[in-house]
This record gives structure tokens, sequence and C-alpha cells, in this order.
């Protein structure tokens, strides 16, 4: 039995590497700098003032999926430089919440200014993180050094007075679509270097100016070169 154990671990081993998959467009080309995004000009106006001289804050990245909120929130996270502090999508509990901000309390790590707290999908979190996270955005309470960054696609699951205490950013698909067309003609070069290309706005019209979802579907067509 333990010989058969060993052979079976043996044989899963990531050692051998056999299921070492590329990159995925939409990690390999995610934009690290603010002047690395698609459109977005108002959002990346803004947070490059904030990346300059950062101040405690709350802000609230509301917008459709594949817009590039969190992508946004996390290149800003890197030009303060701030230490991250990531809760994804449905994991913003009141545990979580209270351990984070605890977490606030201390000077950030060595070179870095600030702190960041990145919530996803802030719409899905639960009530009682709601409320937690209400009572440290009063000015009594706010976690020294410290921005929060909440983003979602909807805000009618979030209180009126949670919301009064957020400074939000609309990010909007609108207006994309030549920058979006841009950046999947250099990413087919990069890629495909003189393969016949596929229509490039037709791609980004059917992704509805979602350019993550453009991205995949050029993912798509690189396949069937």
């Amino acid at each position: 039995m333990a010989a058969s154990s060993a052979l079976f671990a043996d044989a899963f081993s990531p050692a051998q590497n056999f299921l070492a998959f590329p990159q995925s467009l939409t990690e390999k080309y995610r934009p690290v700098t603010l002047d690395g995004f698609a459109g977005l000009e108002k959002p990346r106006k803004i947070l490059s003032k904030l990346a300059a001289k950062p101040f405690p804050s709350a802000w609230l990245f509301i917008g459709p999926p594949g817009t590039g909120k969190t992508t946004m929130a996390l290149a800003l996270a890197d030009m303060m430089p701030a230490e991250l502090h990531h809760i994804p999508s449905q994991e913003c509990n009141l545990e979580t919440v209270k351990r984070t901000i605890e977490t606030c309390h201390y000077v950030p790590r060595a070179g870095l200014k600030a702190h960041l707290i990145l919530i996803d999908e802030a719409d899905q979190m639960s009530a009682a993180a709601q409320l937690a996270l209400l009572s440290k955005l009063d000015s009594t309470a706010f976690p020294p050094d410290t921005i929060f960054i909440l983003t979602a696609n909807a805000t009618d699951r979030l209180e009126p007075r949670f919301l009064s205490r957020l400074r939000t950013i609309e990010f909007s698909s609108y207006g994309m679509s030549k920058d979006a067309i841009a950046l999947l003609e250099n990413v087919w070069r990069a890629e495909a270097g003189d393969a016949p290309a596929p229509n490039f706005a037709r791609i980004v019209k059917e992704a509805n100016n979602n350019v993550r979802e453009a991205l995949m579907k050029l993912e798509t067509e690189l396949l069937c070169i």
C-alpha cells in the first residue's frame, strides 16, 4: 500500500510540470501602471494624483465587470507604494474586516507609504461586515495611513449612510473602443506576428467594450492559427 501511494504521489508530482499552462492574455497584459489602461481618463487622472499624494480615504469604484476596477486598484497600490490587503469577493465578513483593520493600525512594511484595503464586489459583503466597516469609516475611528477601495457592479445592496462615506469613481466602457482596438492590435502583433488578423473592431463590439472579455475572445482567435 505504501509503495502504491508513493507511485501515485510521484505520478502527480508538481515537479513534472505536465500541466504548466502559459499565462492567459488577461493576466499577461494586465496593466501595472495607470497609464496602461484603455480609456478611463477620469479615473486615471484622479488616481494618479492620489498615488502622488496619498491621504486616508475611502473610495468606491463602480461599474460593469471587466472595466478595470480591481486592476486599477492594484496598480495604485504598486505606484504609491502601499501594503495591500486584498479581500476577495464574498469573503468580506465581520471577522475579516476586523482582522484587516487591526493590521492597518501597525506601520506598513519597510519602504511602503500606507495600507490599501481592497474589497472586491463590496455589494456582496455581509450585513455585519458592512456595519463594522461603516463604524471604521467615521473620522474618529479611521485607521491611520489607510486607503479603502471597494469595487461593485451596483449599489442597491449598500446602505445610503454607508455610500455617503465613500468617494465614488465611475468606471464606464463608453468611449473605450478606440483604445481597446489598439490594445488588441498590439497584443496580436506580439503573440501572432504577421499571421492574418481577425476583425479587432468586431471583437471589441461583441465584448461591449469589455477589455477583459475582448482579450479572452482574442485568445480564442490565437488558438485558431
